[in-house]
């Protein structure tokens, strides 16, 4: 097969990179937030409040200042722009390859979201975990490819791949999910708005809405995933990450009694790479 740059998988890579460069810019501090809360192992005093995004948030820029917010926007890039372009040039080719005479239906549509997403999950899982690592705050990497050098040197080439098993049961089921719910919403839309000015609003509201419910069916994987990427010495398995969370949520002597939204001592990782 020749491809060339006006093949329509080219251009859906392409396509696909520019988008995952506009998001990642646009919500890499959502992003960030998201990890530190997730990672987040000190507890609260006995009634007192949970620790919350706006915390967080705050936390990052205090301690941080306004670019820290955006801490870990070059893997992020690094990842997202082959990365969303994979997704949608093999989303592409399955649907031209098995679906060339129709539209999927609805079942069909979420196998070839979940069969894109694994195939650009498994090329870019490396950088998938330098990008969870500079966003925890936990590790002083200068650089992307430092960073890459210092896990390999350090931890073991598997390293880059740890995670694996908890990043596929996150990416497969909330692609698939956000394809089928995301072409039926659209599906259902009256004709005269899907034909008016008002269609890229109405697409637009459809992608929230099945970003929004897929997030919430994977976000346990995600949370395992983040977990088993930061400390990959402390959790091997994806059932490790589970025991220990439940065990912290229902066992507060096992947390820190600050807000100092700083890992636990006994957590603690103390060897930092400067590379």
């Amino acid at each position: 097969m020749e491809f060339s740059p006006a093949h329509p998988a080219v251009k859906a890579f392409m396509c696909g990179s520019l988008s995952g460069t506009c998001s990642t810019l646009l919500f890499q501090p959502l992003d960030l937030v998201k990890t530190r809360l997730q990672t987040l192992q000190s507890g609260v005093q006995p009634g007192s409040g949970r620790v919350g995004m706006v915390t967080v948030f705050v936390s990052v820029l205090r301690t941080e200042k306004l670019l820290g917010l955006w801490r870990g926007v070059s893997p992020s890039f690094v990842r997202c722009i082959p990365g969303v372009g994979i997704y949608f040039s093999t989303y592409f080719t399955l649907k031209q390859r098995f679906f060339a005479d129709g539209a999927p239906g609805p079942l069909q549509a979420a196998l070839l979201g979940a069969g894109a997403r694994c195939v650009a999950g498994v090329c870019m899982l490396p950088v998938t975990v330098i990008k969870t690592r500079f966003e925890s705050g936990r590790y002083k990497y200068s650089s992307v490819f430092g960073a890459l050098q210092c896990v390999c040197r350090t931890e073991g080439a598997k390293t880059l791949f740890s995670g694996l098993t908890a990043t596929l049961l996150r990416d497969a089921p909330f692609s698939g999910l956000y394809v089928m719910i995301y072409s039926q919403a659209k599906y259902t839309l009256p004709q005269e708005i899907s034909q008016s000015s008002y269609a890229p609003l109405a697409n637009f509201s459809c992608g929230v809405l099945a970003g929004i419910l897929a997030s919430i069916v994977t976000q346990p994987a995600d949370v395992v995933k983040t977990h088993i990427q930061v400390s990959p010495d402390v959790f091997s398995r994806t059932s490790d990450v589970v025991q220990f969370i439940y065990k912290v949520s229902t066992n507060t002597s096992t947390t820190c009694r600050c807000r100092c939204l700083q890992p636990c001592r006994n957590n603690q990782i103390n060897s930092f790479c400067n590379v």
